[in-house]
């Protein structure tokens, strides 16, 4: 076999392509072409390559065939390991793809790939052929200076590599500062990225920067343009006569708003009365769209952003401040538009009448959840300064229980993962960190506004006109099957049929509440959900176990509630002619995308947040001992959460009794020699050895 690797390629493809081949392995291959061992390696390097051009396929099985693998598009996502994920652009599960199968692919690019085969009988594995684009253009990182060149280390640990900043390209940074570095070209081989310096975020440790340097990463838009401020501070300060014709003047309704101590920007106010036996619940939410006018600057920018940010030290406002905190707020004692739904219900906790008006209101009394708390709790004071308003309190508590218990009736699914609150100094410096309770006055506002989200909803399905919709869909069925097979091992069951209901999950979670298992399962079962989205078609709500949802409560920090507004609006007004219906079903559908999209990029940015101020919190607490639950399970090592929500991880290497091997459908890691197993929900102690702020990092050991 003395000819070049191309004859040879040409020798092996004619082969393959003969009629009367059938798919073989590269064994059967060498032997009926009779290649000695010793030369198989070679026909390995040739195999590949043909399929690398597509002229011959590999099939799951290991054997090759004639005709090219179908050639799939997707996003690639890096892992900080060297792997990464190829997300299929016609959905579907991620591929894996591993090291030497990565072709160059840089986070975030669209790469065209082939399926290669399955990874233990589970995962697709994939190999990416082409990068079609990149879409990562600015990278955030810590500034390096060399002697006559600079790198910048980026924060994200997706790439995988520290950027090359050529003399005379980093703006002056000095070792030290946070950049933002736009990239010049995506490396190679053996060829570092290499960018250039387009913003100094500040240095390292200046109190901000570091959650600055997270907004940054993200991309989220920190100023508002000129001509949006201008247009915000032209809206005008007060409600005037003009303002209130033809509205609904519900200014003798005693309402109040409650909110969070440091909450700004109020968008609902609530009023509650009893009728004979029926209650009427009045839900006044801000009617932002008088300000916003459609396809003005400030409604691009509020579509641009989708939603509001909350992070530990700042908000991230969707509109401006002038306006978010100003005219569109319900601040008690001033005159304000709102778009209200007010429903009749009965004892039984059914709508069984509702309007939705455009109307003036007048908040009386700007209450917090923890002064409605202590209300409910008797607190004399409490109860003593807020006199007239404890009736009307009281009322409340007692319509949202029936609305809890209605609720929970028909199956809504009700997960209690504490959400963290964080307590900073005045430099930046977290104090505290613990989970954020919620408490009587949090749960009557949400049963609150999930009514009229649902009233609303309901009302616009049924009168068949373009709308945005809350949706939620039913889980994987392959996911709740995994989970089905794994609760059998601690005796408890769930309906798959064609199908699961909300109910069977619902009613799993209160079996195990109370037991030890109860974390554990209340993770999967979560683990196991899809997300919520926005959608233009109503395909309900699976955790809420609602058939008909939206969100109307909260335009002034939420596009799409803001969206469905506008449609109110002209339905109210009898405008909403042919042509203004053909307008909206041809916006909703990217509007809904833009506003899917952005809630996911708010979410990941909340999240980095507070992983970076964990790490920040537990610096100072090398060495303690905590006890924690088990969290997660992977091969290189288990995760472990603290009872104030901190998480950290316990890496293998420093599991140093066994070698500890992963059963991943039993979600445990097993040791090799001495049987010991740490499985998900199963409580451990541990001891704080390292934190890192840069990595957002926390890692413990078992003692």
């Amino acid at each position: 076999m003395d000819q070049t690797f191309e004859k040879r390629k040409k020798v092996i493809y004619d082969f393959i392509c003969d009629d009367l081949y059938v798919p073989m392995k590269i064994k059967e291959i060498a032997v009926v072409l009779q290649i000695p061992r010793e030369q198989r390696h070679e026909l390995k390097e040739i195999l590949d390559a043909l399929v690398e051009e597509g002229k011959i396929s590999l099939s799951k099985r290991g054997k090759y065939s004639r005709g090219q693998a179908e050639r799939l598009k997707g996003i690639f996502q890096a892992n900080p390991r060297g792997f990464g994920f190829i997300t299929p652009e016609n959905g579907g599960d991620d591929i894996f793809v591993s090291e030497e199968n990565i072709n160059g692919a840089f986070q975030g690019d669209e790469v065209e790939f082939i399926i290669t085969g399955t990874q233990g009988g589970r995962r697709k594995e994939g190999r990416v052929v082409r990068i079609l684009s990149h879409s990562i253009t600015h990278i955030v990182g810590l500034y390096e200076k060399s002697k006559n060149y600079g790198f910048v280390r980026p924060d994200n640990q997706r790439y995988l590599t520290d950027i090359y900043i050529p003399a005379g390209k980093s703006m002056d940074a000095v070792s030290g500062h946070k950049v933002v570095v736009e990239l010049t070209s995506y490396g190679g081989e053996h060829m570092k990225p290499e960018g250039h310096v387009v913003e100094i975020i500040g240095h390292i440790n200046d109190p901000g920067t570091d959650i600055l340097s997270i907004v940054k990463d993200y991309d989220l838009p920190v100023e508002f343009p000129e001509k949006v401020l201008n247009q915000a501070v032209r809206v005008g300060r007060d409600v005037s006569d003009a303002d209130r014709q033809g509205r609904k003047d519900l200014r003798e309704w005693m309402m109040v708003t409650i909110d969070g101590e440091d909450a700004k920007d109020l968008d609902d106010a609530v009023s509650l009365t009893k009728e004979g036996e029926n209650f009427r619940l009045g839900v006044h939410i801000a009617d932002v769209t008088n300000y916003v006018q459609e396809r003005s600057a400030l409604d691009r920018e509020a579509l641009k952003r989708g939603t509001s940010v909350y992070l530990a030290d700042r908000v991230i406002p969707m509109l401006p401040h002038k306006l978010s905190n100003g005219i569109c707020s319900l601040n008690a004692g001033e005159d304000r538009l709102a778009l209200s739904c007010i429903m009749t219900v009965s004892p039984e906790g059914d709508v069984t009448d509702h309007e939705i008006a455009e109307t003036v209101v007048r908040v009386d009394r700007r209450m917090s959840y923890n002064g409605v708390a202590k209300i409910l709790d008797g607190d004399e004071t409490a109860v003593r300064e807020n006199e007239e308003f404890v009736p009307m309190i009281k009322l409340m508590k007692e319509l949202s229980e029936i609305l809890r218990e209605k609720r929970g009736r028909r199956g809504s699914i009700n997960f209690d993962f504490p959400e963290t609150k964080i307590e900073l100094d005045e430099n930046g410096h977290p104090v505290d960190i613990k989970p954020y309770e919620r408490n009587a006055a949090t749960k009557i506002i949400e049963d609150f506004m999930l009514l009229a989200n649902e009233t609303v909803a309901e009302e616009y399905f049924w009168r068949e006109l373009p709308f945005l919709y809350r949706t939620h869909e039913a889980p994987d069925e392959e996911k709740m099957r995994q989970l089905g097979a794994f609760i059998n091992n601690f005796g408890y069951h769930i309906h798959v049929r064609n199908e699961v209901r909300p109910k069977e999950i619902q009613k799993l979670l209160g079996k195990v509440e109370g037991t030890p298992e109860e974390t554990l399962i209340s993770r999967l079962a979560l683990r196991s959900m899809k997300q919520a989205r926005y959608t233009t078609e109503n395909t309900g709500h699976f955790g809420l176990a609602a058939k008909y949802y939206t969100h109307f409560t909260s335009p002034i920090r939420r596009y799409p509630d803001l969206q469905i507004h506008r449609i109110i609006k002209e339905n109210l007004r009898g405008r909403l002619n042919e042509e203004r219906i053909s307008h909206y079903e041809q916006i909703l559908p990217e509007v809904a995308a833009q506003c899917s999209a952005r809630e996911r990029t708010a979410e990941e940015t909340e999240r980095e947040v507070v992983k970076l101020k964990k790490a920040e919190y537990m610096q100072k607490r090398i060495g303690e001992e905590f006890e924690g639950v088990i969290s997660g399970v992977t091969k290189w090592g288990i995760y472990v959460e603290l009872p104030n929500t901190i998480e950290g991880l316990v890496h293998v290497a420093d599991m140093r009794d066994d070698h500890y091997e992963l059963a991943e459908e039993r979600y445990e890691l097993v040791g090799e020699h001495t049987g010991k197993t740490y499985k998900l929900g199963q409580k451990v102690n541990v001891r704080v050895t390292g934190a890192d702020r840069i990595q957002r990092t926390v890692n413990f050991e078992i003692i």
